[in-house]
């Protein structure tokens, strides 16, 4: 991120009777180069603001669809998983925070027609007789790429599911990305079935109408109340359709799949968090395996088989855990973020159990 002058228009007017040397005057404000912006070492100063730098970018594309949405989810899709070549197709799902518990949806996106930068991970830097560098002539390249993407601009394709109470976070199940499950403020977390709004959207290439899309009601597959509103939740990776849910009363409940396409969520939680739980990772080689993150400042990790207490538990931060990710190729390391503004990467084989 650059820090720049929020407001802009005012500075310009501000400056607008200066004169030049040769006594013409001049409208333009004086230009203030842009700063990389380091958090936990840098302050924004009064009337400063972060703003974006599109150059660092190879796409970059903005849609306002209404309420804002504290959480989406990127699904698995069959158009193939290394994908270098623009124009680029995604399927995403986002739940909203709307103004009353009623207006809330879930949303199914389609956004094709993506256009970017193509360009190498370092770019070689050649120069011609004409004194002009092979970086140089990269930039042209990306400029008429990114001309062209304007002019065709990406369609987005949208349908809505009502759901009631604001939406916290929202997963879709890896092996069926069709099956998705929302944490609600109200403290239900809901299983859904949207199959048939991804048939719909797969079938037509016509724009959808952005923001004001008609609403679709249907009811959830399964759903299951905490005691308290929550955040974490994640889908197993080894075993379809088993599911962990974590809430601000620090609790964390199972949830295994049945044949009759339901769920059985176990009554009893695991319990091991002195505050509450903000998010879950299912081990991606251990199928009983998962870790947790907490308020607290800990991670701990548990074993399904083992009971309903923490297999391992360790202090990974000296402020709220908010964020953890396990490493899918190098699965002995995990990550975590914190509220102190730091990262850790820790080597789980170092763990004393």
């Amino acid at each position: 991120m650059t820090r720049g002058i929020k407001h802009r228009k005012k500075a310009k007017n501000k400056n607008k009777g200066s004169k030049k040397e040769d006594g013409s005057s001049s409208s333009l404000a004086p230009q203030i180069p842009a700063k990389v912006w380091q958090p936990g070492v840098d302050k924004l100063e009064e009337g400063e603001e972060l703003q974006c730098d599109p150059s660092a970018y190879n796409s970059l594309h903005a849609f306002h669809i209404g309420w804002p949405c504290l959480s989406f989810d990127i699904l698995h899709d069959s158009l193939g998983l290394v994908r270098t070549e623009f124009p680029h197709t995604v399927y995403f799902m986002a739940g909203t925070q709307a103004e009353k518990p009623s207006w809330n949806s879930i949303g199914i996106f389609k956004v094709s027609n993506i256009s970017g930068k193509r360009r190498v991970p370092v770019p070689k830097v050649e120069t011609d007789d004409s004194g002009m560098d092979g970086e140089d002539s990269d930039s042209d390249d990306d400029s008429e790429d990114e001309d062209e993407g304007v002019a065709q601009g990406p369609s987005l394709q949208l349908r809505k599911v009502a759901h009631q109470g604001c939406i916290n976070r929202i997963r879709s199940m890896p092996q069926n990305p069709h099956i998705c499950a929302a944490w609600a403020d109200t403290g239900y977390v809901q299983v859904w079935d949207l199959s048939s709004h991804l048939n719909a959207l797969a079938e037509t290439e016509t724009e959808g109408v952005q923001g004001v899309a008609a609403v679709f009601t249907q009811d959830p597959l399964h759903k299951f109340k905490h005691k308290d509103e929550g955040y974490a939740i994640d889908w197993s990776l080894l075993v379809p359709g088993r599911l962990v849910s974590g809430d601000c009363d620090n609790s964390i409940y199972l949830w295994e799949p049945t044949s009759a396409g339901t769920w059985n969520v176990d009554n009893a939680p695991f319990t091991g968090h002195t505050g509450s739980v903000e998010d879950l990772q299912w081990s991606p080689t251990e199928p009983h395996v998962f870790a947790s993150c907490s308020v607290d400042g800990n991670i701990a990790i548990w074993d399904i088989r083992l009971g309903k207490s923490p297999a391992a538990s360790f202090k990974a931060h000296n402020a709220d855990v908010n964020v953890i990710s396990w490493n899918r190729l190098a699965s002995c390391m995990l990550a975590s973020g914190s509220d102190d503004g730091t990262i850790s990467i820790r080597d789980l084989r170092l763990l004393k159990v």
